[in-house]
């Protein structure tokens, strides 16, 4: 019977001349290859389960710190030259068992996903033999230097369709608050242009009873003319009129000041600022698409200013607020909260509508993952508002129970890195 792709892998993986170390999220030791027995003289039976850095003490190092970073909070591969230094693991035997410890070594640590979970594998690379041909050498870092061009331009490639697809985002969240603001501008300007209408016959009326003033035969008459006109109800009339005007016009004026207050999305210094005005705008955008789903509570603590993009930070805001409105099927409650603590802001929305369920809630923040019906969302709000917290140098905690309620907290440091100690 022939052997099955999965065994030739598994064969060759054990035959190699290359160092493999299967590694789970935490760094403990899931695997190695038949390379790693021979040249380390450790057992692999004993090592199983244990943390690398305790089976290899020699990698507790800053070097495999910033290597675990970067594949695991970037998702890159992170690779180490022999010239950086000798050794990431010692391995002081060589193929025959000779006491002849790896002077030049490269690693490469590279993360991928198995059975959900993230794990990683860690290469080793005898080049002893390589450094000793210098054309080898040559071929072998050319070839090096190209792969690394390439995955540099394929980078750059993705970094910049992710930043299109969260700028599409930010347009389609604007192009969702057109119709909810639209209506919320068109009802006070609505019964603004009826009393204006209203307006327009009294001062008709009230005009003809200035012009009689000049063509009466006597006052008699003209208090005739007043009675007739409806005088007394006119005047309080057009009190209220004016009044519920005025009151209509306040509300657009709200309105355009919170539409100016969001719409700088191209915004990217950041600066000192209050957060609650900023919430208020966005509350102010959004209250079409709340005010019908459930009544918005606002619990406000003693906020400092934070550095911060506000906009953008307004950004998230709606989009938690939006989704919150969306978990809610008949009437809810969402509350938005804020505070401080250590040196760290947080704002946070809660909502008691049907929750999420535990076992998509690790994928909440992946692009495009929805579990709203089709049309209703794009999957990337979530995204996007990890991102920008990410940039921001702060961190999104989420609870959620299903059928009892979400809630986001959105924590940010008060400064920015490099620009002083943040003040509690």
């Amino acid at each position: 019977m022939d052997s099955s792709p999965i065994d030739l892998a598994s064969a060759l993986i054990q035959q190699i001349e290359v160092g493999v170390i299967l590694l789970d999220r935490d760094l403990h030791i899931l695997h190695w290859n038949t390379f790693i027995t021979q040249r380390s003289g450790k057992d692999l039976a004993s090592a199983i389960g244990q943390p690398l850095v305790t089976v290899f003490p020699e990698a507790d190092t800053p070097r495999l710190a910033a290597m675990v970073d970067k594949a695991r909070d970037q998702g890159l591969h992170a690779y180490t030259h022999w010239r950086e230094d000798p050794y990431l693991i010692q391995l002081p035997y060589g193929p025959q068992g000779q006491v002849n410890p790896l002077r030049l070594q490269s690693t490469l640590l590279f993360p991928f996903e198995s059975d959900g979970q993230r794990c990683f594998g860690l290469l080793l690379y005898d080049t002893t033999e390589f450094a000793r041909s210098n054309d080898q050498l040559a071929a072998a870092l050319n070839a090096l230097g190209s792969k690394q061009q390439e995955q540099e331009q394929l980078i750059r490639k993705l970094e910049k369709a992710n930043a299109q697809l969260l700028q599409s985002e930010k347009l389609a969240a604007i192009g969702q608050l057109a119709a909810g603001v639209a209506h919320e501008i068109n009802n006070p300007i609505g019964y603004v242009f009826s009393n204006l209408k209203t307006l327009s016959g009294y001062v008709n009326d009230l005009l003809r009873l200035v012009d009689a003033v000049d063509g009466v035969g006597s006052l008699e008459e003209l208090q005739q003319l007043k009675r007739s006109l409806e005088y007394d109800y006119i005047r309080n009339d057009v009190e209220a009129l004016i009044h519920e005007s005025g009151d209509g016009i306040e509300r657009v004026k709200k309105i355009i000041s919170a539409l100016k207050d969001f719409s700088h999305i191209e915004e990217e210094e950041f600066h000192l600022a209050d957060l609650h005005p900023g919430l208020d705008s966005t509350l102010n955008l959004v209250n079409n698409e709340l005010k019908y789903k459930a009544e918005v509570i606002r619990e406000y603590g003693d906020l400092p200013q934070v550095e911060c993009i506000p906009s953008q930070i307004n950004q998230v805001a709606m989009n938690l607020l939006i989704n919150a409105a969306h978990a809610i099927e008949t009437f809810g409650r969402i509350t938005l909260r804020s505070g401080h603590q250590d040196g760290w802001a947080w704002i946070e929305v809660e909502d008691n509508g049907k929750g999420i369920d535990p076992s998509i809630l690790h994928r909440i923040y992946e692009p495009f993952f929805t579990t709203k019906p089709v049309g209703r969302g794009t999957g990337l709000g979530l995204a996007l508002s990890y991102n920008i917290v990410q940039k921001h140098g702060g961190r999104i905690e989420v609870s959620s129970r299903p059928g009892q309620g979400t809630r986001f907290r959105v924590w940010l440091p008060l400064r920015q890195p490099g620009c002083g100690e943040p003040t509690a």
